[in-house]
């Protein structure tokens, strides 16, 4: 990633921050949903070039943040001699009127004196600490931030992010607040729920179509079925019924109260491994199965797949696809072989600190 300084005259670039591993998903959705043209991806940055930049930016699904692009650099030397570089980037290589102008039109400040906000994060080893990064940020926007803005520890209506990933910086504004990776619709939890950009990446892998029944059949919280309703409400010609259900009527209780804006999801208590559903009757299964810490022991977990993958192999139609986020991914192929499924695709990620696996998995057609 070279330094650049955004024109005025063209849309600046923008960069995503996205749930490591998702890269390349986050990418697809940016390029073919938005139109935008992805630049570089890596560390958990997607950085593009939109056609324009309007409120369309903060509606993506498989993305935790949006930022206007400041500067970024891959040159950072690890030494306390890369605080200088951030300071004089910072002041000299954006054009932070332009971005500030955008941001407004974006965000439109709210009444009352303006707050900001200099966020810091940094991973990997450095000569000097994130307060340190976190000065030189402040000293490169000496000339930026007028002397009536008031600062904030939270909800500022301007906030200034830099990210420092190993050799990597990036820094610039940005554009969404919290409910763009929390979700508004999500009021009820459950121990081990997905992250809504998980459950989105993972439903735009399942690649609904209209009239696609869906079937999440361990949904918690309703994560999954959530961002599938989301998905199909952007679909023509409609779609077909959701399937949800949970062993834990609690489960089922909260995926009701978080589900209950979003539109008609058809909701049951039930054993995923005997499903109260027809044969060959869904077209698509997206899921997050217990990853072993919620059942008895670790050796359940080999026996659990194999009994729900051939319930879920029954009741999907010839052809149907499965999308699966385990940490145990050598359980979940052994039990994908004695159903004759498909793995289509893999894609490596982090599930509550544990490395866990999304698998898309196809049922062979007659």
């Amino acid at each position: 990633m070279s330094r650049s300084r955004s024109q005025p005259s063209t849309p600046p670039a923008c960069y995503a921050m996205v749930h490591p591993g998702l890269e390349p998903i986050a990418a697809e959705e940016i390029e073919r949903d938005f139109g935008g043209e992805v630049k570089k991806t890596g560390n958990g940055i997607v950085v593009f070039r939109a056609p324009s930049l309007d409120e369309r930016l903060l509606s993506l699904r498989t993305t935790e943040d949006v930022f206007l692009f400041a500067w970024g650099s891959d040159r950072l030397t690890h030494r306390a001699a890369d605080l200088e570089s951030i300071r004089r980037w910072t002041a000299r290589e954006a054009d932070w009127q332009s971005l500030l102008r955008i941001h407004h039109g974006l965000r439109p400040k709210p009444k009352g004196r303006t707050t900001y906000r200099l966020v810091t994060q940094m991973e990997g080893q450095h000569a000097y600490l994130r307060r340190d990064a976190r000065k030189a940020l402040a000293q490169g926007l000496a000339n930026v931030v007028p002397e009536s803005w008031r600062p904030a520890e939270e909800n500022a209506a301007v906030e200034f992010w830099l990210t420092i990933h190993e050799e990597t910086a990036v820094c610039g504004l940005r554009l969404s607040d919290r409910t763009m990776r929390h979700r508004d619709y999500k009021l009820e939890h459950r121990p081990a729920s997905l992250r809504p950009t998980i459950a989105a990446a993972m439903v735009r892998l399942a690649e609904i179509r209209p009239r696609h029944v869906f079937l999440d059949p361990m949904c918690g919280a309703g994560t999954l079925l959530a961002e599938r309703t989301i998905a199909g409400q952007r679909i023509r010609g409609g779609f077909a019924a959701a399937w949800g259900g949970d062993i834990e009527f609690s489960a089922v209780r909260a995926a009701a109260i978080n589900l209950r804006r979003l539109g008609s999801v058809l909701l049951a208590r039930w054993d995923a491994t005997r499903l109260p559903l027809a044969s060959e009757s869904v077209d698509r299964i997206a899921t997050n199965p217990p990853f072993g810490k919620q059942l008895s022991s670790p050796e359940a977990v080999g026996p659990l797949y194999r009994a729900m993958l051939r319930e879920y192999d029954r009741v999907l139609r010839p052809d149907g696809v499965a999308v699966i986020v385990v940490s145990a991914a050598g359980e979940l192929r052994s039990a994908a072989r004695t159903v004759g499924w498909q793995q289509r695709r893999q894609v490596s990620i982090r599930v509550l600190g544990q490395p866990a696996v999304i698998s898309v998995w196809r049922k062979a057609g007659k």
